[in-house]
């Protein structure tokens, strides 16, 4: 009777666990593209500039395009708020379900950045907000593929290849300094390397043809 009961017990809390992680996990995914939809290229160009950023460069409203179409100061706007609220997304992320909650979280602020709720489903390309992510929950990793990417576009100036190198060795970076495997973890790095990589596939194809901008600290003439 008692193992009856006790096992019983041991099934509704099992149950209930279940129930409150995955509502919670629900949860998570809600904030992380919420927050990820609020695109602060689009948000500071229609507030400061009257504007909207992607109507113009490349169309993408992500720091690189607000660099050459408005400045330096647009710029470092972006890449804060876009780096704030992935950090914000993670931190709550993994309040509520540890690690795992802060890469779903993180996942889901970039596809919100990529395809804001809030702007008709145009925004950027994530990098940023998948840096800010990394920096969170991988310092080590972070680092390390920072330091690549500066590599990189020191010697070819081109931010779309630094960006595309890095995100084809972060998973297997990640796998190498993550220490017990961890399968979900590798799942949703391995999703958000195609995601990015799919969201370059235009730079990827100016990049083969060689006629991809090379970055400048100087701003374009905006038309």
């Amino acid at each position: 009777m008692f193992e009856l009961l006790e096992l019983g017990l041991c099934n509704k809390f099992f149950y209930g666990s279940t129930v409150h992680m995955v509502i919670s996990l629900f949860g998570v995914i809600i904030i992380g593209y919420l927050l990820g939809s609020l695109n602060f290229g689009v948000i500071i160009s229609k507030v400061f500039y009257k504007d909207d950023i992607r109507k113009h460069g490349s169309g993408n409203a992500g720091m690189t395009n607000m660099m050459r179409t408005y400045g330096k100061a647009a710029a470092g706007m972006t890449l804060f708020g876009d780096c704030m609220k992935a950090i914000i997304a993670v931190i709550i992320g993994t309040m509520l379900n540890g690690d795992m909650g802060g890469y779903v979280a993180g996942l889901f602020c970039i596809v919100g950045h990529v395809y804001p709720l809030y702007f008709k489903f145009k925004g950027g390309k994530g990098v940023a907000t998948a840096a800010a992510m990394l920096l969170l929950l991988n310092p080590i990793v972070f680092l390390i593929l920072l330091i690549i990417f500066v590599i990189i576009v020191g010697f070819t100036k081109y931010l779309s290849l630094g960006s595309v190198m890095c995100m084809i060795v972060y998973p297997l970076i990640l796998n190498r300094f993550m220490g017990e495997p961890n399968y979900i973890i590798t799942i949703i790095s391995l999703l958000i390397t195609v995601f990015i990589l799919f969201m370059h596939r235009e730079n990827i194809k100016r990049l083969l043809a060689g006629t991809e901008s090379k970055f400048s600290f100087k701003k374009s003439d905006k038309k």
